[in-house]
């Protein structure tokens, strides 16, 4: 088996290494039984934690780690429901003395509406926790400049959304996720927006090296049979891009050559 064939396929954030190119989060589930059952089907080896939604510490109370186990998922806290830098620094310092995590995601968001994140902040907060020792994989906007400052600021990971958070609308600029893929050193993952298996073959095929998803699995009506769907969708997209897709024409080629016809 070759180099270029999907089970050797891994990749690569901050030294450590994976197999599965889908992650998945741990909100909005109808309990954590169920959000452990869908990380299983989905073959996820990373699950995105909300520090400040999630129980992790009070065992009065069902807590995520009795069903998603931290010895079988690599959690990757984020700072999902932060609004300012401070806010998003706060809380994964809480996460770092929680867990002893550092490899993080950082999100701050602009308004409530919209969910969009802001860049200015974001970029700030960003500067700041690598200074702190952080290895951090940034949810941003969908613009080439920032992807490329947010690299150059020490980011381990560019992850532009494909459309606001929990819309569904799928990719929604597919040309200007292009150009961060091809510019970028550092792994590219769509973060928000996917509502359906093709929008994540869609990030597949346009070169990212993962999809991170929370809303299209646990809101649809079977979860644990979407994020079986969301696997094969991954996989189907990771290989139509390494395997080089047809050229568009404008007009029809024929399958069957037409020449020597009786």
């Amino acid at each position: 088996m070759n180099a270029h064939t999907l089970p050797d396929d891994s990749w690569t954030v901050a030294g450590r290494t994976f197999r599965s190119r889908l992650i998945v989060g741990t909100g909005k589930y109808k309990d954590y039984a169920t959000n452990a059952a869908a990380a299983e089907a989905a073959g996820a080896e990373i699950v995105t934690v909300a520090v400040r939604r999630v129980n992790l510490s009070d065992p009065s109370q069902p807590m995520l780690v009795d069903y998603v186990k931290p010895d079988r998922f690599t959690f990757l806290p984020n700072t999902a429901g932060c609004f300012t830098g401070e806010d998003a620094m706060r809380t994964l310092r809480l996460a770092r003395e929680a867990g002893g995590w550092t490899l993080v995601k950082l999100e701050v968001l602009s308004d409530p509406k919209t969910l969009y994140p802001d860049m200015e902040e974001t970029l700030r907060a960003l500067k700041l926790l690598v200074a702190e020792g952080f290895d951090v994989m940034v949810y941003c906007s969908d613009d080439p400049v920032y992807a490329r400052k947010l690299e150059d600021a020490g980011a381990v990971a560019i992850m532009p959304l494909g459309a606001p958070i929990g819309s569904g609308l799928g990719i929604q600029n597919k040309v200007n996720l292009r150009i961060i893929v091809e510019q970028a050193k550092v792994p590219v993952l769509v973060d928000a927006g996917v509502g359906t298996a093709s929008d994540a073959t869609v990030g597949m095929e346009l070169g990212c090296d993962a999809i991170l998803m929370n809303t299209a699995i646990a809101e649809a009506k079977d979860p644990i049979r979407m994020a079986r769907a969301m696997k094969h969708a991954v996989i189907a997209g990771r290989e139509a891009y390494l395997a080089g897709r047809m050229q568009r024409r404008l007009y029809a080629d024929p399958s069957s050559p037409l020449g020597g016809l009786i």
